[in-house]
């Protein structure tokens, strides 16, 4: 992997992971998908607003038309949607372990419907890491965590396997922010029908609340997304999805940092399994 691959993957990992700890403070004081609704309309303008500043081609071709349509409504409503309303009722650190689970679901997808077929230590890897991750979960449960938020994780965490599938080998030369901020447009209007319908605004305006919806839209939204369509194109989607075996880590680090959240031994047991599954897969090759 080229540094600057290496580099940005870096980033892009720190970038998600704190959008967990962003979205704990968020779900705190304003309701999650209008406010997610708004993040998605702000960030995606901008986005455009760039695009012609930049002098990017408007026009998508068909791919990438479906590809940001996929993405649209698999990462921003779906995944985003589940994992804000989640929020709620789980803690943040515990929905970054359940989002590491992505690059194990992306291979698993592939293998299935894409033909994408794995060598035996491969095959062991997808397995080593979901009993990682339902260890996490059985000990959550057990511990009385709200198991819809953790059902709303896990739903979430194959929308995004979905999204990044769909984007794979989407040419976004010439006009990447386009794309960014059509993709964000479609999950902010989307959001917003769903906010209508089922959410009360009620909104507790505070400093914390700005600080983090600013970070969100602007940090952990518009950058990290435009970096990891960057990598998806640049160095593949399994390859690019490797960056998220570094999300339990920095997910409950930062957390902790900024949260005061706590976790179990089982906790960081399962991570290290998970992350165990992950590099199994990723150092795999495919059998012919």
């Amino acid at each position: 992997m080229k540094p600057k691959a290496l580099l940005l993957g870096l980033v892009f990992a720190l970038l998600w992971s704190s959008a967990f700890t962003a979205a704990r403070i968020i779900v705190s004081y304003a309701p999650p998908l209008g406010t997610l609704s708004l993040r998605f309309f702000i960030s995606g303008m901008l986005a455009l607003i760039i695009a012609k500043w930049l002098r990017q081609n408007f026009k998508l071709t068909k791919k990438q038309l479906r590809a940001t349509i996929i993405f649209g409504i698999c990462q921003n409503t779906i995944y985003l949607g589940l994992n804000f309303i989640s929020m709620q009722w789980i803690e943040a650190s515990i929905a970054a372990i359940i989002a590491s689970s992505m690059p194990l679901l992306v291979a698993l997808l592939g293998w299935l419907f894409l033909g994408q077929r794995l060598s035996f230590i491969g095959i062991l890897g997808l397995g080593v890491g979901f009993v990682g991750v339902i260890l996490v979960m059985g000990f959550r449960i057990s511990d009385g965590v709200n198991q819809l938020g953790i059902i709303y994780c896990i739903l979430g965490a194959l929308a995004l396997s979905i999204a990044t599938l769909a984007v794979r080998n989407t040419n976004s030369e010439g006009n990447l922010l386009v794309i960014v901020g059509y993709q964000m447009l479609i999950g902010g209007g989307s959001l917003f029908i769903f906010s209508i319908i089922f959410e009360t605004y009620i909104i507790d305006l505070n400093m914390k609340l700005l600080m983090a919806f600013i970070y969100t839209t602007l940090a952990a939204g518009l950058v990290a997304t435009v970096v990891w369509f960057w990598l998806v194109n640049e160095i593949g989607a399994v390859k690019a999805a490797t960056f998220h075996f570094l999300n339990p880590f920095f997910g409950i680090f930062i957390a902790k940092l900024v949260l005061g959240e706590s976790l179990s031994v089982y906790d960081y047991f399962g991570v290290l399994i998970v992350t165990v599954g992950i590099l199994l897969v990723q150092t795999s090759k495919e059998s012919i």
